[in-house]
């Protein structure tokens, strides 16, 4: 078997509690939030990693988003990546996840050769879990779902074992393909800092780079419309303060569960 060309598409995603709604865009606000790689992306760069050792190989990192993405990426290149490349663009703002797989499908190609794309099965933020496949769609390839470990059988066809409600399932598919990985199946590595120094290490890429007609990309190539936004009310707690003695407290206590039941 040759050595694998795997690229793993990871995003940059802010720290959930921290986001807040544009009421005119209709937008998440991520401007005060602090970001972190998507969680499930880091568990994809760790089995392609490991892939990469037992079959040899490269492994390349590709994201799209703003330009403080790109020293986030030298996380995945101090884990022992090979490259890492950011698609950067103000006409990629806003996009949905048509053409957000659209354009992570041409960084992929601008690449060049590839046999296998990682990615995890979901962003913490979006939560769709529908790139991975709109990509491997718009490559016109073999994908695999929610993957919990990759493995090669002898005629050179990907092995997957994926998750589905109530077990597990095994698939075979033939290369180049993409697959999406579960969260937590694996630990991440731990970093080597010495390869997070080079600010030069990631490659940027503009939107005009990918060679797509901008209607295509961003907010404008985006179907989804987002008719309203509103704040989810928290719910009130209640307290009740019981007096007595510990018996009494107790008896009142079992009272106040018995009505809640």
């Amino acid at each position: 078997m040759k050595p694998l060309d795997i690229i793993v598409c990871v995003k940059l995603v802010p720290k959930p509690e921290e986001v807040t709604v544009n009421a005119e865009t209709r937008t998440l606000d991520r401007a005060k939030a602090r970001s972190a790689l998507n969680p499930p992306d880091m568990n994809a760069i760790e089995m392609a990693l490991g892939l990469r050792e037992r079959h040899g190989g490269t492994v390349s990192l590709l994201s799209m988003g703003p330009p403080f993405a790109a020293p986030y990426l030298q996380v995945g290149l101090a884990m022992g990546a090979d490259h890492a490349y950011l698609l950067s663009d103000r006409l990629l703002g806003g996009a949905d996840t048509l053409p957000t797989s659209l354009a992570l499908a041409k960084g992929i190609a601008k690449i060049g050769e590839w046999d296998l794309v990682l990615c995890g099965e979901e962003s913490s933020d979006g939560a769709t879990g529908q790139v991975p496949q709109g990509i491997a769609e718009w490559l016109g390839c073999s994908q695999i779902t929610y993957a919990m470990d990759l493995s090669f059988l002898p005629d050179g066809r990907l092995r997957g074992e994926r998750e589905i409600r109530g077990g597990h399932e095994v698939v075979a598919v033939p290369l180049p393909a993409v697959v999406s990985v579960k969260l937590a199946v694996n630990e991440p590595r731990f970093m080597d800092m010495e390869r997070r120094r080079n600010p030069e290490a990631v490659t940027i890429w503009s939107a005009a780079d990918l060679g797509v007609d901008p209607k295509w990309l961003g907010f404008e190539g985006s179907p989804t419309v987002v008719g309203a936004v509103w704040q989810a009310k928290s719910p009130e707690r209640q307290r009740q303060f019981l007096d007595g003695t510990p018996q009494e407290k107790a008896r009142l206590l079992a009272e106040q569960i018995r009505r809640m039941l």
